[in-house]
């Protein structure tokens, strides 16, 4: 068979995506199979070419006279771009290219063959991380034949039975390094809820979960209507805020919505969101809440207007332009952000504005320098978690920013000359702004409605 070249390989896609369905069920079972297949060579062939880059690239930086802790360094954030993936995982791509390329042979032909999916042939790399060359060599010839019928919860069980048998010392050191990972995050999840998870160590995490079990039971037993769950929800979020009562905190509710969001429809004092459909109205734009995402308009309001009043709420109003929906810029002389503008970038990014990135924002960027003459603006800035700020600077790497507005289009170019387009999510209200010339008036909120006394709370405050 001809083999592909960079230039053959383009030809493929729409042709695998035109495929001639077969007309029996075991010929269509026939080609799952074969595709399954066909993407495990794939990733093999990618596992080649992503090692290959990366031998390329440390090269061509050593030969610049890069220090020896920057050579390659970016190797991964390109690698992620051209997968449309996340940095983060673009990191994994590339230590699995390595590993399979150098140092597991019998699982990276297995893996051409079509038997193993990508992810068991990464199970394969990870549970192997802590080993030697060698041992890891050991690992790699004894299971590679079993890969294409082992599950992936067998995979990683067998990998780590071999590993642990070959050096088990290596796994009580891994174990030890372990607990310098852990660390707390909140992922936002349907229906508007969150959920905020902590990587502990075995003995941090069991004492934690026994604490709460036994403040859930001991309230239950003492009458409490909510649930177990509910009550070690509650317990936990008391616990950690020294608040006595969950729905207590005093937060700052970094609401970003559009004005007729906010104030809703006079003719709905109830706004129990059952109302009949308006065509896509103003007021039911989804609002959107720094950390979390957008949550529907109804659910918005109620978060202003229920709040405890002995809790203390602020609310950031980031207005938008009702031509363009656009938020309203804002500018500084300043070289770092300002403590508002850099607020302002986070609400407009919403998260990082690398392309497949999503990592919460870390860094307020200029995204073209500022010893180059860029601005301190909302139309040179943007937000960025810390990895893809310091990627920028290496060689090679520039970015342009739409000057037209705030929030424009950024163009981020890598050394290899490959261009990525990123563009700020539309704030709430810019889908309705776009469909009207200019907004006159908004209605107030009805009289005696719970937003119209949450309102007067705040406003007083």
């Amino acid at each position: 068979m001809e083999k592909l070249t960079v230039d053959t390989l383009p030809g493929l896609v729409p042709g695998v995506a035109a495929v001639r369905l077969a007309s029996d069920a075991a010929g269509l079972i026939d080609q799952l199979r074969s595709l399954e297949e066909l993407k495990a060579a794939c990733a093999a062939a990618q596992a080649r070419v992503t090692a290959a880059f990366k031998g390329v690239q440390v090269a061509e930086h050593e030969a610049a006279g890069l220090p020896a802790g920057r050579r390659g360094k970016d190797v991964a954030a390109q690698v992620a771009l051209a997968r449309r993936e996340s940095p983060r995982n673009g990191s994994r791509f590339v230590g699995l290219a390595e590993a399979l390329v150098h140092e597991m042979p019998h699982t990276m032909a297995a893996l051409a063959a079509g038997q193993p999916s990508e992810w068991r042939a990464t199970l394969m790399v990870k549970e192997t991380a802590c080993l030697s060359r060698e041992h890891r060599r050991q690992v790699d010839a004894e299971l590679a034949d079993r890969l294409g019928e082992l599950s992936d919860r067998a995979v990683s069980a067998e990998a780590r039975k071999v590993a642990y048998r070959l050096d088990p010392y290596s796994f009580v050191e891994r174990a030890r390094k372990a607990e310098a990972d852990r660390c707390v995050s909140l992922r936002p999840t349907p229906d508007c809820m969150t959920r905020l998870s902590a990587l502990l160590p075995v003995a941090q995490g069991v004492a934690a979960f026994a604490a709460l079990t036994r403040a859930a039971d001991s309230a239950r037993a003492g009458g409490e209507e909510r649930g177990r769950g509910q009550l070690m929800a509650d317990t936990l979020v008391e616990r950690v805020t020294g608040q006595a009562a969950a729905d207590e905190v005093e937060v700052e509710v970094q609401l970003v919505m559009a004005s007729e969001t906010l104030f809703g429809h006079p003719e709905d004092p109830a706004d129990d969101g059952e109302r009949a459909d308006r065509g896509g109205d103003a007021a039911d734009e989804p609002a959107v809440v720094a950390g979390h995402g957008p949550i529907p308009a109804p659910l918005a309001r109620r978060m202003v207007a229920d709040l405890p009043d002995k809790a203390r709420t602020w609310i950031r109003r980031l207005y938008t332009d009702p031509d363009t929906g656009r938020l309203v810029a804002m500018e500084s002389a300043a070289r770092l952000f300002p403590a508002g503008l850099r607020r302002f970038l986070i609400a407009r990014d919403q998260y990082c504005r690398t392309p497949w990135c999503g990592a919460p924002i870390r860094h307020a960027d200029h995204v073209v320098p500022h010893q180059a003459g860029g601005e301190t603006s909302t139309a040179n800035g943007q937000g960025l978690c810390e990895a893809c700020n310091q990627i920028k600077t290496m060689p090679g790497w520039s970015a342009t920013p739409d000057i037209e507005g705030a929030g424009g289009t950024v163009t981020t170019t890598t050394p290899t000359r490959h261009s990525y387009l990123s563009r700020a999510p539309d704030p709430p209200g810019a889908r309705t702004c776009r469909k009207r010339a200019r907004v006159d008036f908004f209605p107030p909120p009805p009289a005696g409605s719970p937003l119209e006394k949450r309102l007067r709370v705040i406003l007083a405050a």
